[in-house]
């Protein structure tokens, strides 16, 4: 019974090695990685490029300081000259401007990516082009039955006719 128990404790580590080493869990950590930085970087482009010249030609605005300060619980409005005095005093605030950074930063990164999977999918086409050239020029059709075989064959494998 304990011989049982731990085959199968054997064969779910080898399978899990498995699945661990063979590329998907891989692929997919460093895709976390990359697009962890790349979404970093784009926030950054949105933050620090972007929405400060767009801020300027809108006259002056700061989008990440645009807020709205909801009434406090005795129904008064209370104005704070920015963002983080309010959050600061512990008001509970809308914070439009935030969100519209980030809605710029997702256009931004899904355009990116967008352009991403274009140039790997053109990449792709082109190596499958490349590899059915090869194929086709290493295999012929037999003329009897129309299957796919190697070009130095002198009999069919499939119907067995002679070439």
């Amino acid at each position: 019974m304990l011989d049982k128990g731990i085959g199968k404790v054997k064969k779910w580590t080898d399978e899990f090695k498995t699945f661990a080493i063979k590329g998907n869990v891989i692929d997919m950590a460093v895709g976390i990685i990359i697009g962890a930085a790349f979404g970093k970087i784009v926030d950054s482009m949105v933050k620090d490029i972007i929405m400060p010249p767009m801020g300027w030609i809108m006259g002056r605005v700061d989008f990440a300081n645009l807020y709205l300060t909801l009434p406090n619980y005795e129904g008064k409005i209370v104005e704070y000259p920015s963002l983080e005095a309010a959050q600061a005093a512990g008001a509970v605030t809308i914070n439009y401007g935030l969100f519209i950074n980030t809605l710029i930063s997702f256009i931004f990164v899904a355009f990116a990516v967008f352009l991403l999977i274009k140039f790997i999918n053109k990449l792709r086409a082109a190596v499958e082009t490349k590899e059915e050239t090869q194929v086709a020029s290493d295999t012929k059709a037999c003329p009897r039955c129309f299957s796919t075989i190697n070009i130095k064959a002198t009999k069919c494998p499939n119907c067995t006719a002679d070439i």
